[in-house]
């Protein structure tokens, strides 16, 4: 069956052609798996392309990894934003942790097929995870300040990119009172990326982490 990913080709439209065909078999087998496990909400499927694999690439808009960078994403679920920006970023290592172990099990499946091999997965909490990282992502997971004092011990100290390290969010509405005491912290509306209605109230939160 065809499927169609107009909306992340008008958006990207420098994808190799082994980009395309990983969007389109993610297309595919994220409503398989929802079928046997809720990884998204089964009357948002429909909106699959813009609400969940587009949503996870604002990231890719807003820092483009160096090669051999390192990214850590909680609260992952069925694999978002993890796995999108993992295609995007082939030479560019993401760890994906969850809780939820019926959820990781689809991600680690989707990634398997599609061939991604510079993804590996965790089930459990994010306290379990002691390795260093460049940037943690996450979408929608917690309170940003709430989000560094649990992955403040996860940041490398070694500056690859051309952004401090930190952490990179995926959220909506008004941040203002959520980021008032992160005074280094910066928002980027995705509607200034992408054109589609979903994105009008969704933005970027970033926070640089310095650690020693």
């Amino acid at each position: 069956m065809s499927v169609s990913i107009d909306h992340i080709i008008n958006a990207f439209p420098n994808l190799t052609e082994r980009q395309r065909q990983q969007f389109e078999a993610m297309m595919t087998m994220y409503p398989e798996w929802n079928e046997k496990i809720n990884v998204i909400s089964r009357k948002d499927m429909h909106n699959l392309e813009v609400n969940h694999i587009l949503h996870s690439l604002a990231i890719a808009k807003f820092i483009s990894f160096t090669p051999g960078s390192t990214v850590l994403d909680i609260g992952t679920g069925g694999g978002f934003p993890g796995i999108p920006l993992a295609v995007m970023f082939p030479e560019v290592k993401f760890h994906l942790v969850d809780r939820i172990g019926k959820k990781i099990k689809v991600a680690a499946d989707v990634a398997a097929q599609i061939g991604l091999e510079n993804v590996t997965f965790q089930h459990g909490d994010i306290g379990e995870c002691h390795e260093k990282f460049d940037f943690v992502t996450s979408r929608a997971v917690m309170p940003q300040n709430d989000l560094i004092k649990l992955i403040r011990k996860n940041i490398s100290p070694i500056q690859r990119n051309a952004i401090p390290n930190g952490l990179i969010t995926l959220k909506g509405g008004d941040l203002n009172d959520e980021l008032r005491g992160l005074p280094a912290s910066e928002t980027v509306s995705i509607n200034s990326y992408f054109p589609e209605d979903f994105f009008t109230t969704k933005k970027i939160a970033y926070t640089p982490i310095r650690v020693k």
